[in-house]
């Protein structure tokens, strides 16, 4: 049997794939485009395992998808693949809707196709997992309760919308043509492999090397933070027991500021790298102009994956964040090779 992964080299789809298939026999096909997050050396530990198939290609190349469900015939496809960061979004919205959706529909028109052809018993196993996100249901203020699967759609950001747009058609290829949907909406991910574009491995990197660490406006915007091992292990419960049709939240149970994760970094670098001048880290905190039409505040409340699937996360903040700093150090000859020219560049224009 075989399942096949969209976006498997980028930052959680790479620690789907690791896990995957640390825990399973079951081959795997990796599709990505390796736009600027997706990194073949995420899964340098897989080279030469004969059950991770990697595919160089687009999803928004039909003709590429058709061929690749035919020669594999999965029981399942999990749609990581999608451009991610806000502030990209803001400044480009396009090559997010050219992705997010546009990659989206082609990719479900394939597998509708394929799901149709199948035999019976193989047709009634099949499920097209979606993995979005929770900035599709908008903004919360401070005392309004966790956003569960049946909040309204509110997306604030194009990158938020092309998401909600995409959730939508998965949706609705569900009820019109009956494909076997399951779509999971987490918080905030967090852990190894990730981009140094979003705000912890951000901070870790500029830390190290001295320089301000940019914390948007009073820095008092609320996520809520997952593990993104606690994430995989979720979308594996799902994918093994979830209903066709529904959607499922998940998150970590650890709502904090942007200022506090900032300051938690800070004193994790103070105890495993100390400043050589015996300065802490957080005197390198420095507040920039907010984002526009930033979000206050997400929180997930994951109660139905918990009371109906029995998914909880293995990891506290204070755990896994630990465990994301000592990776971090312990890899930095892949910060070294993700943090290239362009990507100084793209620094540059955001947080002057």
């Amino acid at each position: 049997m075989t399942i096949l992964v969209t976006g498997g080299a980028g930052f959680i789809g790479s620690n789907f794939v690791i896990d995957w298939l640390a825990g399973h026999d079951e081959a795997l096909v990796n599709l990505d485009a390796l736009t600027y997050a997706g990194n073949l050396a995420n899964l340098d530990g897989l080279r030469g395992d004969p059950r991770h198939r990697f595919v160089h290609g687009d999803i928004r190349d039909r003709a590429l998808v058709e061929r690749l469900l035919g020669e594999h015939r999965p029981r399942a496809v999990l749609h990581f693949a999608a451009e991610s960061h806000v502030d990209r979004s803001i400044h480009g919205p396009e090559a997010f809707f050219d992705t997010n959706v546009t990659g989206t529909l082609r990719l479900l028109e394939a597998v509708t196709g394929y799901w149709r052809a199948l035999e019976e018993a193989e047709r009634n196993a099949f499920c097209f997992l979606h993995v979005s996100t929770d900035e599709v249901f908008g903004t919360l203020g401070p005392e309004d309760a966790a956003f569960t699967e049946t909040n309204r759609y509110l997306p604030n950001s194009p990158y938020a919308a092309s998401k909600a747009a995409s959730d939508h058609l998965a949706r609705a290829w569900h009820h019109t043509y009956g494909l076997p949907v399951v779509t999971t909406n987490c918080s905030n991910n967090y852990g190894p492999y990730q981009f140094p574009e979003k705000l912890i491995p951000l901070c870790i990197h500029r830390a190290l090397a001295g320089e301000p660490l940019p914390v948007y406006g009073d820095g008092l915007q609320v996520r809520d933070w997952l593990y993104v091992s606690d994430h995989c292990a979720a979308i594996r419960t799902v994918l093994a027991a979830a209903r066709i049709g529904e959607t499922w939240n998940i998150g970590g149970h650890n709502e904090l500021t942007n200022l506090e994760v900032v300051h938690t970094l800070c004193a994790l670098l103070d105890e495993l790298r100390p400043r050589a001048d015996g300065l802490p880290y957080a005197c390198q905190i420095t507040h920039v102009r907010d984002r526009p039409g930033h979000d206050r505040r997400y929180a997930i409340d994951a109660s139905k994956l918990a009371r109906e699937l029995g998914w909880s996360p293995a990891e506290t903040f204070a755990s896994g964040i630990r465990r994301t700093v000592a990776w971090y150090l312990a890899h930095e000859v892949w910060v070294r090779d993700v943090t290239s020219g362009a990507y100084r560049e793209w620094l540059g224009r955001h947080y002057a």
